[in-house]
């Protein structure tokens, strides 16, 4: 009977630190405009990819946390249509996106405790490459995209494994523009933007350190 009377241990304090391991899908919401100036009526597609991602966040109070990812994704552009859409893959480019989110955490000391956050993102594009079938068309071709700056947002939810071990489901939304620039032998530089704006979706396993 006095166990029973004893009040819950609030599961994530103020000070605590939560490390998770999560495999997560991107799936761009790409918005594509037209390759200019050569490929007025044609657009481009990015495909999703799926990576391993570690993120920390950090228990500010028993209800605020603040949560840094780190994972970097690998993505091809493709043509859909046109001169662009017979080639296929037009270059591919890793993306690093850290991303800093606040969290609301409503349940401190459940076993099931939902999250949302909100919060900004920092996009770099690095190791970009044209693809074989874009270089035989118009020779050899520099590939350049812009970095961007964007908001993100997410919900998510941990669910106890053990006293210091979770399972956890997360999505975000992140906000990643980018200006790519292709310097092409034959066909000169061209230009096309794109408005990528995942959806991040993740699975893992976290610890209350």
């Amino acid at each position: 009977m006095v166990a029973c009377m004893v009040a819950p241990q609030a599961w994530a304090k103020q000070g605590d630190v939560l490390l998770r391991a999560r495999a997560i899908m991107v799936a761009p919401n790409e918005k594509s405009s037209a390759i200019l100036p050569a490929f007025p009526g044609e657009q481009v597609k990015v495909n999703n990819s799926v990576m391993p991602e570690v993120d920390v966040t950090y228990m500010a109070t028993d209800h605020i946390g603040f949560e840094l990812i780190a994972a970097t994704t690998k993505h091809s552009a493709s043509g859909i249509s046109g001169t662009t859409g017979s080639l296929g893959k037009l270059a591919s480019t890793w993306v690093l996106p850290p991303t800093l989110t606040m969290q609301y955490h409503p349940i401190v000391d459940g076993h099931v405790r939902p999250y949302i956050g909100a919060g900004v993102n920092y996009t770099l594009f690095y190791s970009e490459k044209p693809s074989a079938a874009l270089v035989a068309a118009v020779g050899p071709t520099k590939v350049h995209m812009s970095s961007s700056f964007g908001l993100a947002a997410q919900a998510g939810v941990d669910i106890d494994l053990s006293e210091k071990m979770f399972l956890n489901f997360d999505i975000k939304y992140i906000g990643i523009d980018t200006n790519a620039r292709l310097n092409t032998t034959a066909a000169g530089v061209q230009r096309v933007k794109i408005n990528l704006d995942p959806i991040v979706v993740g699975v893992g396993i976290g610890m209350r350190l």
